[in-house]
């Protein structure tokens, strides 16, 4: 079996009780298929599916598992069960599955294990779940500095197979301080009586545990990291961090963004209850109503204006759309920069004064295309005249709200893709009809 499995293939292997097939898949092709098609199962197949399973299987497929799940599929086994699958487990891994567990379970799991296992999960239950303790784990390989590479290389022997990553070989000093990193193919080319210390890579990079995980992020991909060491205040390893991890962390942080971007809770799923939505996304569309009534003061404020000329009303959403799209373009691209730390302050102004120009001549071609189509339709020039000017001036407001914004809740300690399209928005709405039925007011006599 080599392709995804489906659900119709699992209920076939839970009904025919085929153990052998399972390990088979599990084992050959990947326990990430198992997990997503178990979440469509019934308490009744997933506790014969865990059944089915075996051991270092079912660790597997919890590894792979979305979180809620993970929590489902050990409902359906004994702790003791869960004990024996804890040791084919990564202590990280172990360290989620349990603090998403009842507390109850979650001590009585606890205290059945061995002391230093014990020790190591609680040690990583203690950070936050976003730090970069929180998703470290404990599967790497240490030599002494001072150790030959024969040396080395037996203990790799020894430890590989309770390593997640053993590509990346991390040394440290008699005082257990990090030093330096090798990589394992200098081991398998390097004299044997060579010392570590003197074919390893000094200075290696590195994070504290404390250290929020999209900062673990941003330096696993800017050095090209195959994992990331986590060290105390004192040099000392205490982890590391695989790329898995940071995959998982990436994804995380972008759908977070997205969906800030659109003033929408993180936390918030298809799955949330009516109340959780509505506690998510209603703070936001109250304040999106406050901006919104701005919009329409300014539009009230010239009422005697647009009851005169008929057409402004059909034609004044074109400038504030064509600004509002103008403004989330900046807005995606400076949020991007600044997610990634790529926007140097000596950078700001200039970068800010390229936006406005790209504003500027972007308007007055959209303008241009804008006006002459208005022209023809409302056999009035002036009209056109109007909408070429406010288009070119309100996408000038998109270029610099666009760019303000963000970098001001960036200033301010703010995830800068915290609903800043909203803030946005308003500007090139109100400052949009602001600046396109001044125009018309001046020009009135034209319009008639």
């Amino acid at each position: 079996m080599s392709e995804a499995m489906n659900i119709e293939q699992l209920l076939e292997i839970i009904d025919h009780s085929e153990a052998a097939v399972l390990h088979e898949y599990v084992t050959d092709v990947n326990a990430v298929d198992v997990a997503r098609c178990a979440q469509q199962l019934d308490d009744r197949q997933l506790w014969k599916l865990c059944y089915l399973l075996q051991s270092e299987d079912l660790a597997k497929v919890l590894e792979q598992a979305e979180e809620e799940f993970a929590v489902r599929m050990v409902q359906s086994i004994t702790n003791d069960e869960l004990i024996d699958v804890f040791g084919y487990m990564q202590k990280d891994d172990i360290a989620d599955l349990i603090g998403n567990l009842p507390i109850v379970q979650r001590k009585a799991l606890i205290n059945q294990m061995l002391e230093g296992d014990r020790k190591i999960i609680c040690t990583l239950m203690d950070y936050p779940p976003d730090s970069a303790g929180g998703i470290m784990n404990t599967g790497y390989i240490a030599l002494e500095e001072d150790d030959t590479v024969s040396r080395g290389m037996a203990k790799i022997r020894q430890i590989a197979n309770r390593s997640e990553v053993i590509e990346t070989i991390y040394v440290v000093n008699r005082s257990r301080q990090l030093v330096g990193t090798a990589n394992l193919r200098v081991f398998l080319t390097a004299d044997k009586n060579t010392k570590i210390k003197d074919v390893m890579k000094e200075k290696p990079v590195f994070v504290h545990p404390e250290d929020d995980q999209e900062y673990a992020a941003k330096l696993v991909s800017r050095y090209d990291l195959n994992s990331l060491p986590v060290v105390n205040h004192r040099g000392s390893i205490l982890g590391i961090i695989t790329v898995d991890d940071i995959i998982d962390v990436i994804v995380e942080e972008y759908n977070e963004d997205i969906l800030e971007l659109g003033g929408v809770n993180s936390e918030e799923t298809l799955n949330s209850t009516l109340q959780e939505s509505v506690k998510h996304r209603l703070p936001w569309l109250l304040v999106n109503l406050a901006t919104a009534f701005l919009a329409s003061l300014t539009v009230r404020s010239f009422e005697s204006t647009i009851s005169q000329v008929v057409a402004l009303s059909a034609t004044m959403t074109i400038v504030t759309g064509m600004g509002g799209n103008s403004a989330n373009q900046v807005q995606s691209i400076l949020v991007r920069q600044l997610s990634q730390d790529e926007v140097p302050g000596s950078k700001l102004l200039k970068c800010f004064r390229k936006e406005i120009l790209v504003g500027m001549i972007d308007g007055m071609i959209t303008g241009f295309v804008t006006a002459v189509i208005v022209s023809v339709l409302y056999q009035n020039v002036f009209l056109g005249i109007i909408i070429l000017v406010a288009m070119t001036g309100n996408m000038m407001v998109a270029g610099t709200f666009g760019f303000l914004v963000p970098v001001i809740l960036k200033k301010l300690g703010v995830d800068p893709a915290v609903s800043s399209s909203i803030f946005v928005t308003t500007a090139t709405d109100v400052l949009g009809f602001f600046i396109f039925l001044s125009l018309a007011n001046v020009f009135l006599p034209y319009l008639l």
